[in-house]
């Protein structure tokens, strides 16, 4: 199973650690990553601005992709919805395409009209092309005892229609059924549809705090162990920020924060270091501690 890893701009910038841990898991899942140097933004901050910019920005890294002939695994969720989008698009509406490659051509961008590809979140994929029961198979640590509250955001799941075989955003499942095949349990709660507020963040970080505030205090009184998130957007609020929204409560929340293929990886038997746990703002050492050692690397 191949894939062409599309980290964007934040995964790059901000969640390394996401990356790693990604890369970690695709190996112990038998999926290989190619990298594409000629992957650039996926023009998500360019759609409410300048639409055209936003399609050609996309449909360059779809054209870079189709002339590897290989789909796209992505790791952020913004960039998941702005590449399916126009992939959908472009599927639906020939002469566009066309439109769109000669037009790439004139930047002095060798593009040439393909297949059709695929775009499809790491999450996605692990759920619906590897299978829960597969990875059941796979687990060497069991997580039970842990209690992680799953958070979906915004572009995971929307807009539904641009995907195939899409969950109801509304019940989201994905996630939870991932979680619990390491043997963690999910927290139901009431917050759990909750946008993070990251969309906002930069107008005013006021507004953005109070957004992702809810569900920091929820999950905090519920004692949960984690948050778990496929979104680095989503742990910039979370994670990275999450020591200001105490400040500006005065609060006190500690709840580390981690990205599904951490999880994941931890229950593959993959060490910490190769995870990325390290990099976490919010400390992970206390819930580390608390998961037995298995048959993987830590286990031997």
């Amino acid at each position: 199973m191949r894939f062409a890893v599309y980290s964007g701009c934040t995964v790059l910038g901000r969640a390394r650690n996401y990356e790693m841990a990604s890369r970690a898991v695709a190996r112990a899942m038998g999926i290989e990553f190619i990298d594409i140097d000629r992957f650039e933004c996926c023009g998500f901050p360019l759609k409410s601005v300048n639409h055209e910019a936003f399609m050609m920005t996309a449909a360059a890294n779809i054209f870079a992709a189709e002339m590897c002939d290989v789909d796209i695994c992505t790791l952020c969720s913004a960039c998941t919805s702005s590449l399916t989008e126009v992939n959908k698009y472009m599927e639906e509406n020939f002469n566009a395409k066309a439109r769109m490659i000669s037009t790439l051509r004139r930047q002095c961008v060798e593009y040439r009209m393909g297949r059709s590809i695929r775009v499809k979140h790491f999450v996605k994929i692990l759920h619906e092309d590897i299978g829960i029961e597969h990875i059941r198979t796979l687990v060497k640590r069991d997580l039970a005892g842990l209690r992680f509250a799953a958070h979906y955001g915004c572009h995971y799941l929307r807009p539904a229609e641009i995907y195939a075989n899409a969950e109801d955003p509304e019940h989201p499942f994905s996630l939870d059924e991932l979680i619990r095949v390491t043997g963690a349990e999910t927290i139901d709660y009431e917050q759990k549809l909750r946008c993070c507020g990251a969309g906002v963040l930069a107008i005013s970080e006021e507004l953005a705090y109070s957004i992702a505030r809810p569900k920091l205090r929820e999950l905090s009184a519920q004692k949960a162990d984690a948050i778990v998130l496929m979104c680095p957007f989503c742990s910039v609020m979370f994670d990275d920020n999450q020591r200001k929204i105490e400040q500006k409560f005065d609060e006190e929340y500690n709840m580390p924060v981690l990205y599904y293929p951490q999880v994941l990886g931890l229950a593959l038997g993959i060490d910490e270091r190769s995870l990325g746990l390290r990099m976490n703002r919010v400390p992970t050492r206390d819930l580390l501690q608390r998961i037995p050692e298995g048959e993987g690397e830590n286990g031997k």
